[in-house]
């Protein structure tokens, strides 16, 4: 069975004008327990609105996505965020760190959302990516580079099923962009957690074995 199964899935919003802008309409799509999936699709056309749809953040106007068998589109907003706490890790390309916390508060202050209250692996994650010296340190206190290791280490702190990284490598030059899609696919591969990564970048994409084309699967022109 799919750890994520999608199908029939739309949602559209409402333009400043009142036209009805069609974003998301996909058929059908899947993700096997622990695979990796790389999504290639141009800024701007309804990748981000897919995957807050998969993470519960949006709602969709109609269709079915199921994850481990539930049926997400019938929870209600305490279930959806319980699921996301506990089930999907989500990484942002603005990589959505409090500042006025250290990185180690920033990855409790995830888990106390979820079911792990282990302290000792939060800080392990923050040491394998990199950052034993700067667990104290605040998100303004760190580069670039190193905010967005403090984020993939937050999106696995809770041990999620699935990982949804949308454009996470956005703001990273090149040489940072590579190093972070490798240390994700590694944390990812430790762990056996599947990994959904969206990108405009051909050269994100095309680390990835399985590579989904996203105007292929999503039946709009529109724009979102």
């Amino acid at each position: 069975m799919s750890l994520l199964r999608v199908k029939q899935l739309k949602k559209s919003f409402s333009s400043p004008e009142g036209e009805n802008i069609n974003v998301v309409d996909v058929d059908n799509f899947e993700l096997a327990a622990s695979e990796f999936c790389g999504m290639r699709g141009e800024s701007g056309s309804g990748k981000t609105t897919f995957l807050h749809l998969l993470a519960g953040i949006l709602s969709p106007d109609d269709g079915l996505i199921e994850l481990e068998g539930k049926n997400t589109v019938q929870m209600n907003n305490s279930e959806k965020d319980s699921l996301r706490a506990g089930t999907i890790g989500y990484v942002f390309q603005s990589f959505n760190l409090l500042q006025g916390f250290s990185c180690l508060e920033n990855l409790k202050l995830a888990m106390s959302f979820g079911s792990n209250d282990d302290e000792s692996f939060a800080e392990d994650l923050l040491i394998k990516v990199g950052l034993a010296h700067r667990l104290s340190h605040k998100p303004g206190q760190l580069s670039i580079g190193q905010q967005q290791r403090v984020a993939l280490a937050r999106a696995l702190v809770n041990k999620p099923k699935l990982i949804l990284a949308d454009e996470p490598t956005g703001n990273l030059d090149s040489k940072n962009a590579i190093n972070a899609i490798n240390l994700l696919c590694e944390l990812c591969q430790e762990t056996d957690t599947a990994l959904l990564l969206v990108s405009h970048d051909e050269r994100v994409v095309s680390n990835f074995d399985r590579q989904v084309d996203w105007n292929e699967i999503n039946n709009t022109d529109s724009k979102g």
